[in-house]
């Protein structure tokens, strides 16, 4: 396809950042039906088709589309590195952008849609990305022998620049990039050998996602359209109650409010800016009805849940007889496990920018920017509320600042609310929707609250024979459009990550509940892994020093035959003194596997009087191969403190059906001066490479807690932890 001329972006920011223009160019990608190839495959017989990953100015200038948000977590860098290897081009002439919403070019092989998430962006993708950079060597390749009229096999392409030995011909890609684009796409290309890479594993590469440090990159907030308007919504105090009516004329005379909206149940105050919409907000009077609201508190949820817990479940996974084994067994341990809902808290509060065109009074077409993590359940949502065909729904997706899942909403929350909103509006004026922190913490969405009971039997020798692990919390996945994936009653959402451990336990049995209420639950970080991972591998440390074992070696003596546990378990003790204690510290180990990589991270704390202090973490990951390390240690670094939160300070209570928290100062996150050294590892790899956004955060909140049972605090049952940190 021939592009004359870059997309010129409408968005006015108060921020600087230049728009470029593209000469002509040529566009491509292609869509493999298989991502499980290893690395090491120099080559692919997967048939491919065109699509439109990669564009060549005449300049030489390429540009990648990427078709996973970029929220901080590196995609746009990961796969422009896989294109930009096969390509040969200097990593200096390249850019990024993301790509529009079309499920038919852009889908998740996993998901199915177009959508980002599980970590599985580069795992997706890694060998689509290199199959276009490949194919796009091949047609340039192409086009430079029709011109030249040579053998296109005599031609090499290199560092953007495609020369002929023996004619003495040399061209930039860019001199090629029309002309290629008329040339076959190539059903069979040769990938290269990873000896050959010069862009994939390297250190030190370039960041792709530009302008976050200089301030220049495009947020949703920064979005600024002629005559958009601003619109903030009053929401129902208690989940469940119901709007019965408002007053709205007090806010109607605030100065710059324009229209105070009736929502599904809600009411939105739209005005020139934020502070008028927000200050006109408070003076709506709404009557609720709150007789079927939530009216019980976390307290009340975790009795009810640990009542249940104390009941046989549905079965989510099992082999052996554990019955019987526990009959046989020569000590019985237990132990149950509290989990508070938990905030998303992103650094950037969710918002949404619609503007509606409207033919004879009725919705027929809308466009959206916003930080887009599922374009496709959006882009539905949207065209339903709208009476409108999908493809009349465009989405201009821009920087996030994170998600950890909240922008993955599926029953698209805040992307409807704007929607609903700027249809009320009935105009063709842009509305940006904004929530502020208060807004998402109140009233978003939450990881469940979880209750997990564990019991294990054991032999003489003190060896686990028998492990019952019952799990109690909502269902993630009940009411959405992912509800398929809940299986014979089981979300998997719920019990990942104990359903597969890395021991070899003869009889194993996990147990699910699935509970209902009217709190709002979504994807969080690391998803059941989150408290599966601290259930599982704290109870294994309480097994062992309850038998006076040493709970490295215990864990050693009951690994599984999968050796990458083992690689990573060898490195971590390597880079650490775990083995060798250093005096007045204290150490806590824990290891798992979530989204296929493997992590294994030391805690090294130390104490004065009764505080506690996290001096060190070492991680060591397996990942397959690396792509881009920095990337790597990065996500792996910002995991730990992600998982420290958690671990040290944060949770959402509900008192009487309300939240209690509402902003950092009462939901706590880690910060800067409390953040320790994380010193991360990399096992070497040439597996398919698999995620890490999301598997460094689950590992170190048992780690941090069997540091505390090494040091002689009891065990931690619930998070945050109760001793008292620096």
């Amino acid at each position: 396809m021939l592009v004359n001329s870059a997309p010129v972006s409408p968005m006015l920011t108060r921020r600087n950042f230049l728009v470029g223009t593209l000469g002509s160019a040529f566009l491509l990608s292609f869509n493999l039906g298989s991502t499980g190839v290893h690395a090491a495959a120099p080559a692919s017989d997967v048939p491919v088709t065109p699509n439109a990953f990669i564009k060549i100015d005449n300049t030489g200038k390429v540009t990648i589309k990427i078709k996973h948000i970029e929220f901080g977590q590196g995609t746009y860098t990961g796969l422009a590195t896989l294109a930009a290897e096969e390509l040969d081009v200097p990593w200096d002439d390249v850019e990024c952008e993301h790509a529009e919403a079309d499920v038919t070019r852009y889908a998740n092989f996993v998901f199915g849609i177009q959508g980002t998430g599980g970590s599985n962006s580069i795992a997706n993708s890694f060998m689509q990305m290199r199959q276009a950079g490949a194919a796009a060597k091949v047609m340039l390749k192409a086009a430079a022998a029709e011109k030249w009229r040579v053998p296109a096999n005599e031609i090499l392409a290199e560092r953007g620049w495609l020369t002929h030995a023996k004619s003495g011909n040399k061209a930039g890609y860019g001199e090629f990039a029309e002309l290629a684009a008329k040339q076959s796409i190539p059903q069979k290309v040769i990938l290269k050998d990873p000896k050959d890479f010069t862009l994939i594993g390297r250190n030190k590469l370039a960041r792709k996602d530009e302008g976050k440090t200089n301030g220049s990159a495009l947020f949703t907030q920064d979005i600024k359209l002629p005559g958009m308007l601003t619109a903030v919504v009053l929401r129902p105090p208690r989940f469940g109650a119901l709007l019965v009516s408002f007053d709205a004329k007090k806010a109607l005379n605030s100065p710059g409010v324009k229209s105070v909206v009736k929502l599904p149940n809600a009411i939105a105050v739209i005005a020139e800016n934020f502070w008028q919409a927000k200050t006109g907000r408070d003076l709506v009077e709404a009557q609720w009805d709150e007789s079927k609201a939530l009216s019980h508190s976390s307290d009340d949820l975790i009795k009810e849940y640990s009542e249940i817990a104390k009941t046989k479940g549905l079965t989510a996974a099992e082999h052996g007889d554990v019955d019987t084994a526990f009959t046989k067994a020569e000590k019985i341990v237990e132990a149950e496990y509290h989990f508070p809902y938990l905030a998303h808290a992103t650094m950037e509060p969710m918002n949404c920018v619609v503007q509606i065109s409207w033919k004879e009074q009725q919705a027929s077409a809308a466009e959206l920017w916003f930080g887009c993590q599922l374009p496709t359940l959006d882009q539905g949502a949207i065209a339903a509320t709208l009476g409108i065909e999908a493809s009349a729904v465009k989405i201009n997706t821009v920087f996030a600042g994170g998600s950890f899942g909240r922008r993955g909403s599926t029953t698209s929350d805040y992307i409807l609310e704007a929607t609903q909103i700027a249809k009320a509006y009935g105009k063709n004026t842009p509305i940006k929707l904004v929530w502020t922190r208060e807004d998402d913490t109140l009233a978003g969405a939450y990881r469940p609250l979880y209750v997990h009971r564990l019991k294990a039997g054991l032999d003489k020798k003190g060896k686990i024979m028998a492990w019952q692990h019952r799990i109690v919390g909502q269902s993630i996945m009940t009411g959405t459009a992912f509800e398929g994936i809940i299986q014979n009653g089981i979300d998997i959402t719920s019990v990942e990550g104990a359903i597969h451990l890395p021991y070899h336990i003869p009889n194993f049995r996990v147990e699910s509940h699935n509970t209902k209420n009217a709190v709002p639950v979504l994807f969080w970080r690391s998803v059941a892994s989150t408290h599966t991972a601290y259930s599982t591998e704290t109870f294994i440390d309480e097994i062992a020093r309850n038998q006076k074992k040493d709970p490295l070696q215990y864990r050693i003596d009951m690994l599984g035959e999968d050796s990458r546990f083992k690689g990573v378990l060898d490195l971590v003790v390597q880079h650490s003194n775990i083995k060798k204690p250093k005096k007045n510290r204290y150490y806590g180990f824990a290891i798992h596997k979530s989204f296929n990589t493997y992590v294994a991270q030391v805690t090294e704390l130390s104490k004065s009087g009764e505080t506690y202090k996290l001096e060190k973490v070492i991680c060591a990951v397996d990942c397959g191969l690396a792509i881009n390390p920095d990337i790597i240690r990065a996500q792996m670094e910002g995991g730990v403190g992600f998982g420290l939160s958690t671990a040290l300070y944060s949770k959402i209570t509900i008192k009487d059906g309300k939240v209690e928290q509402s902003n950092f100062h009462n939901y706590q996150v880690i910060r800067m001066k409390d953040m320790p050294e994380v010193d991360v590892h990399i096992v070497a790899s040439a597996e398919a490479p698999t995620g890490v956004g999301e598997p460094g955060t689950p590992v170190i909140a048992p780690a941090l807690a069997n540091g505390l049972l090494a040091a002689g605090e009891p065990p931690q049952h619930a998070l945050p932890v109760k001793p008292k940190f620096a």
